[in-house]
C-alpha cells in the first residue's frame, strides 16, 4: 500500500467518528456552485430518484457505475490538453495534477462498484434494462458531458461531481440509518476489498467507508478548483 493511499485510509477511517465527520463535512457544506453545474446536477439526481427511488443495493449499483466516470474523464481530458500544450509548463503541472487525482479516485470508486454489484446480485433481482442498460447510458452520457465541460471549463465540472458526490453521501447515510441492525448481522467477504486493502467486518462498515468516500471525494473536487487556480497563477 503506497503512502497516498495509507493516508486516504487512515482519513476514512477517522470519519467512523460523527464528530470528526460533520467537522470535516462541514468546511465545504456551503459551498455553491454555479449554475450551470447546478443545473447538469440537478439533472443527474432528478433521473437517479426517478428511476431507482429510495436508497437500495441496485440503486447504489447505478450510482457508482456512473460516479466512477467523471474521474475517467478528467483523466482523458488532461491527456488531451497535455497533448496540445505540452511546451506550457505550468499547464502541464495543472493537468498532471488532475490526472493524479482521478486516477487515484477512480480506483477508489471501482471498489465501490464491484462490491456492490456482488452485494446487489445476493440481495436484490434486477432487470437488464432497468439495472444494466439505463445505468450504462448515465454512464456514456456524464462520460462525454464532463470531458467537453472540462475542455471548456474545468471548474464547472468539477462542480458538477460536487453535488454528485453529496447525493451520493446523503443516500448512503440514509441507507445506513434506515438499515442499521441489519448491515450490522451481515458478514462481508471480497477478494477485491482484500486487494484493495480494506477489511469492514460487516456490510455496516463497508458502507460506511463508502460513504466516507463520497463526502472525501466532494471536498478533493473543491480542493482541486483551487490547485487549479493556483497554478494557472
Amino acid at each position: 500500500m503506497s503512502t497516498e493511499h495509507a493516508e486516504f485510509e487512515k482519513l476514512i477511517e477517522s470519519l467512523n467518528d460523527e464528530a470528526a465527520l460533520q467537522e470535516y463535512k462541514a468546511s465545504l457544506d456551503r459551498y455553491r456552485p454555479g449554475l450551470l453545474p447546478r443545473f447538469l446536477g440537478g439533472i443527474l439526481v432528478w433521473c437517479g430518484n426517478a428511476i431507482y427511488g429510495k436508497p437500495s443495493y441496485l440503486k447504489f449499483r447505478a450510482v457508482e457505475v456512473i460516479a466512477r466516470v467523471p474521474y475517467h474523464s478528467w483523466a482523458s481530458a488532461a491527456f488531451t490538453l497535455l497533448t496540445l500544450f505540452y511546451t506550457d509548463e505550468t499547464r502541464a503541472l495543472k493537468l498532471s495534477t488532475i490526472a493524479r487525482f482521478a486516477h487515484f479516485a477512480s480506483d477508489n470508486e471501482t471498489i465501490h462498484v464491484v462490491v456492490i454489484s456482488a452485494l446487489a446480485r445476493k440481495e436484490q433481482p434486477a432487470g437488464i434494462i432497468r439495472h444494466t442498460i439505463i445505468p450504462l447510458f448515465f454512464a456514456f452520457f456524464y462520460f462525454w458531458m464532463s470531458y467537453f465541460i472540462y475542455l471548456i471549463n474545468p471548474r464547472w465540472s468539477l462542480e458538477t461531481n460536487y453535488l454528485f458526490e453529496q447525493h451520493a453521501f446523503d443516500q448512503y447515510t440514509l441507507f445506513l440509518k434506515q438499515n442499521e441492525a441489519s448491515l450490522k448481522s451481515k458478514a462481508i467477504e471480497s477478494d477485491f476489498l482484500t486487494w484493495y486493502g480494506r477489511h469492514p467486518r460487516s456490510q455496516y462498515e463497508f458502507f460506511r467507508s463508502v460513504r466516507n468516500d463520497e463526502v472525501v471525494h466532494r471536498n478533493q473536487s473543491i480542493h482541486e478548483i483551487t490547485l487549479n487556480e493556483n497554478h494557472a497563477a
